[in-house]
């Protein structure tokens, strides 16, 4: 659930940016609807909203949350800002290597890798596995950022698809990937004896 929560925002500039710019009157004042400095303000207005009501709701966000919004609301106001696109390709590079670098520094700082935080309540892995599943996170992050930047900077008409689905496709295959990996690892508690009858 909380998966697609994050992707609310997302989705909705996806819509708006497909939409064929149109002039409304709201108010008594003249907007735009369609295209990406409108789709950059919903997608502003929407990240706000679903992060706000769910700070409301759950009294706290966790650290990615913070790290998207921020990411929205700083590459998101300079696109509009300044009038360019450039800044807002920029975003899911520069958020996704944020990711790796966070992933990467829990490798050497605290008790555990941050897989293993995040995961470490529902699985019971050995710690040489969570530290390589940490290793892919960081790699798979690496490689995203660098797919978003190369498809946004080289494939003008297809970015925003590429930002939508294929950024969600390759996080699906990865999570597929990593769940046979976790299979082959994965620890039982030992049985306890049963009482005797």
């Amino acid at each position: 659930m909380k998966q697609f929560i994050d992707f609310i925002p997302l989705l909705l500039f996806f819509i708006v940016f497909k939409l064929e710019p149109r002039e409304l009157e709201l108010l008594g004042l003249h907007w735009t609807l369609g295209g990406i400095f409108s789709a950059t303000a919903v997608l502003i207005a929407s990240s706000l909203l679903v992060y706000g009501a769910l700070f409301v709701a759950q009294r706290r966000l966790e650290k990615s949350q913070w790290l998207t919004l921020a990411g929205c609301l700083v590459f998101g106001s300079l696109t509009l800002a300044f009038h360019s696109e450039t800044f807002l390709k920029w975003k899911a590079p520069v958020v996704n290597w944020l990711f790796a670098l966070a992933f990467l520094g829990s490798q050497f700082i605290g008790k555990q890798p941050l897989i293993q935080r995040m995961m470490g309540h529902a699985l019971s892995l050995p710690e040489p596995v969570w530290r390589k599943l940490n290793m892919a996170w960081v790699l798979f992050f690496i490689v995203a950022g660098a797919a978003n930047l190369f498809v946004a900077f080289t494939f003008h008409d297809i970015w925003v698809d590429f930002k939508v689905f294929g950024s969600l496709g390759m996080t699906v295959l990865f999570l597929i990937g990593q769940g046979f990996y976790i299979a082959r690892h994965i620890q039982t508690p030992p049985e306890t004896p049963s009482q005797g009858a």
